[in-house]
């Protein structure tokens, strides 16, 4: 629900379109859209409406619409050119009167779950995680394995200083003369070597929150991610295509390549659309959030695809553990709590004191249930409701995950599992992988995914794993 304001919010610009004086809540909007106060005005419509009411010496009016980074405003703005020597020696100011503000927050309801769901994957799979600043300085480090230590040792002691201090950046972000500069986006996925290591490592960065006054991020979360499985053992990965099985072919190789140049194309439309390297024509701010909106897309594909060659290798085996796939299905719910809220979608997830002992990797089940529920929610109505259940017997342990969609078909349910099916779905998210690469985990994983629909009653899928006996025999499971 929008906010309003019902007094009027007084501004003044000189003769060379700067902005020397604003109330809030314009003035704020205004900081976090990139401008100073004083400053240049970087409200494109603003820009145009001063601009025409100068030229023409009259007093002008219009509903202006503009939005920054997570708020969108409208606005009704009366422009009054002053007399010559009425606002500064220069001459040619105006005096704006704002009235009828209305604030709405923005949320791009794919790019949220998209970089919850990353987030949490990467938090299971990093070697090495820390938390940093609004420079990329070293705040904290923790969670590095036994092969890391020593990493992480150095650190501790360079807290304070910047993180790619410590590692050594390959491809283009290597090639920077001051990386801990750069943008984090375009280091965001950058391949990196470790002293110590002989595995191939990237950069997973996270912002946390804004900054002061809005601009930029107030810190991060940094991930080094392993290219290979992290158990002792793990053997190095074919290099050759007949081994990599029937793999897409992009994988580790390619995907660093690609990830660089469009990191630096969503970077580079952010810039554009939040007007921080100036003020621009109208409908621009759009033009360059569909880019970035976009580039986030061809992202996640990248990963999806990334993700397909590893399951198709013919070497490809999980690491199995013994987890709690009660506590797995509350945090898929947890994590995408908040594209559910927006949607007015209830997750209805297992209790907090039901458990239901299974065997399999953690970060993949997780894996598996976020696109479950990430899909119940994609194609259920708004205000329905979403089921997760979990039971145990006859030693398999499942987790269901149910909608109220418009459910699918005998052909529909036939072709869910199959590569790149979208079933009938134009929209641009996803990219039609997700579920048969969570059916080749949970085979992976010596279990089973199912689907049970019909048309008009919505889908239920189930993931069956092994149960864990030893725990299960202690009366945890069957709930």
């Amino acid at each position: 629900m929008g906010s309003g304001a019902t007094s009027v919010i007084l501004a003044s610009v000189d003769a060379a379109d700067r902005l020397l004086t604003a109330e809030e809540p314009f003035a704020g909007f205004h900081r976090r859209c990139g401008g100073e106060l004083p400053g240049p005005i970087v409200t494109p419509a603003l820009l145009e409406l001063v601009r025409k009411a100068r030229q023409y010496g009259l007093k002008l009016a219009r509903a202006i619409r503009a939005q920054d980074e997570h708020e969108a405003v409208t606005m009704w703005v009366e422009v009054e050119p002053l007399r010559d020597g009425a606002e500064g020696p220069d001459g040619g100011g105006c005096a704006i009167v704002i009235s009828s503000w209305r604030s709405e927050p923005v949320h791009d309801e794919r790019a949220d779950a998209a970089s919850e769901r990353r987030l949490a994957l990467a938090r299971h799979q990093a070697g090495l995680s820390a938390r940093l600043g609004p420079q990329q300085e070293l705040l904290a480090v923790f969670g590095e394995t036994e092969e890391l230590g020593p990493l992480a040792a150095e650190m501790r002691a360079g807290i304070g200083r910047a993180w790619t201090e410590f590692v050594t950046l390959a491809g283009e972000a290597g090639r920077q003369s001051q990386p801990q500069a750069m943008h984090w986006r375009l280091l965001d996925g950058a391949r990196v070597r470790l002293a110590g290591s002989a595995r191939g490592w990237s950069a997973g960065l996270f912002p946390i929150g804004r900054g002061e006054g809005g601009q930029g991020e107030s810190g991060f979360e940094l991930h080094l991610l392993p290219d290979t499985a992290l158990p002792e053992a793990a053997p190095s990965p074919p290099t050759s295509a007949a081994a990599r099985g029937s793999g897409s072919g992009i994988g580790l190789e390619i995907a660093p390549v690609l990830r660089q140049p469009v990191a630096r194309i969503i970077a580079n439309a952010e810039t554009i659309r939040t007007q921080l390297a100036g003020p621009l024509a109208e409908g621009y701010s759009t033009y360059a959030a569909d880019i970035a909106a976009a580039g986030e897309h061809l992202l996640a594909l990248i990963d999806d695809l990334t993700t397909l060659e590893m399951v198709d290798a013919a070497g490809f085996a999980p690491a199995p553990d013994r987890i709690d796939l009660g506590d797995l299905a509350r945090r898929a719910a947890g994590i995408l709590g908040m594209r559910a809220r927006e949607r007015g979608i209830v997750i209805e997830a297992p209790a907090p004191d039901t458990a239901t002992p299974a065997i399999g990797e953690f970060r993949r089940v997780l894996q598996i249930l976020l696109n479950l529920v990430e899909n119940a929610l994609r194609y259920s109505p708004r205000g329905a409701q979403v089921w997760i259940r979990c039971e145990s017997r006859d030693g398999w342990a499942r987790v269901i995950v149910a909608d109220e969609g418009e459910g699918l078909d005998a052909r529909e349910q036939a072709r869910a599992f199959e590569k790149f099916e979208r079933l009938g779905r134009s929209d641009e998210g996803g990219s039609g992988l997700g579920l048969y690469i969570s059916r080749r985990l949970a085979h992976a994983m010596g279990g089973t995914l199912t689907v049970d629909s019909s048309k008009g009653l919505g889908a239920r899928f189930t993931l069956t794993l092994p149960a864990d006996d030893e725990l299960a025999g202690e009366g945890r499971g069957d709930r």
